[in-house]
């Protein structure tokens, strides 16, 4: 019998117009009409930076309009499944999967977290749930795009005191279900000492050099994930 090789889980992609047999971003964006009037400002070229949109506080309903203003924004997925069986059985992956016994039969749902960012301070989230593993992952993207804020960044640490953007301006805190995570600002040179979950996230929006303190249910990933999101949230207002 020949033997099954393991799932490797895929925390990380690429950019969508990077991966063979994937649809071309500049192509897509070509044939694109916009439906909302800040897409159109958009896509006439009235408007040419993001932050101007998010300074503004106006709501981003078209995930085109991420996609135009910043071409070098990455997705990534968090890997909040885990793998069954005798060869795979423990290895983490991208897919939670759910099973649910109906009167038609046993039903399946993946469910899905994505984070988009470009490592330059921009930080975006967004899950989705449904019976088919790419509609699920599409949506998660365009719910993570259209989350997306700015998050601002600094040397809070005073151990440091450097003028460079490397770590948080302040502590931060945010939760999700009985999961608290408490972000510190760091000297240059720390490092991320966090968690694998925290430091995908934190690395995506470029930050470099933090502490993390976590509380509750750790191994529930996707709440660890929405709770360091969350504690990032505080500093979207941030002007330094």
């Amino acid at each position: 019998m020949e033997r099954r090789k393991p799932n490797k889980a895929r925390g990380r992609r690429r950019r969508p117009d990077e991966r063979k047999g994937g649809f071309n971003r500049e192509n897509d964006l070509e044939s694109w009409k916009p439906r909302t009037a800040l897409g159109r400002a958009v896509k006439s070229g009235e408007i040419k930076s993001i932050d101007e949109i998010l300074s503004s506080g106006m709501e981003i309903r078209e995930s085109e309009i991420v996609d135009s203003l910043l071409p070098d924004l990455e997705i990534e997925f968090i890997p909040i499944g885990q793998s069954k069986g005798k060869f795979g059985g423990g290895k983490r992956r991208i897919y939670r999967v759910t099973q649910k016994t109906t009167a038609e039969g046993q039903t399946v749902k993946f469910t899905v977290l994505a984070i988009a960012g470009n490592s330059s301070g921009y930080i975006g989230m967004g899950s989705a749930s449904s019976g088919e593993t790419v509609p699920t992952r599409k949506k998660a993207e365009k719910e993570a795009k259209l989350s997306l804020f700015k998050v601002g960044l600094g040397c809070g640490s005073w151990e440091c005191s450097c003028a460079d953007p490397h770590s948080l301006p302040f502590a931060v805190k945010g939760g999700a279900g009985s999961v608290e995570v408490t972000l510190k600002p760091a000297p240059k040179g720390t490092g991320l000492a966090v968690n694998d979950t925290c430091k995908q996230i934190l690395s995506i929006v470029g930050i470099k050099d933090t502490w993390a303190f976590t509380r509750g249910q750790t191994q529930t990933r996707i709440n660890l994930a929405k709770a360091t999101f969350n504690a990032l949230k505080q500093l979207r207002s941030t002007k330094l």
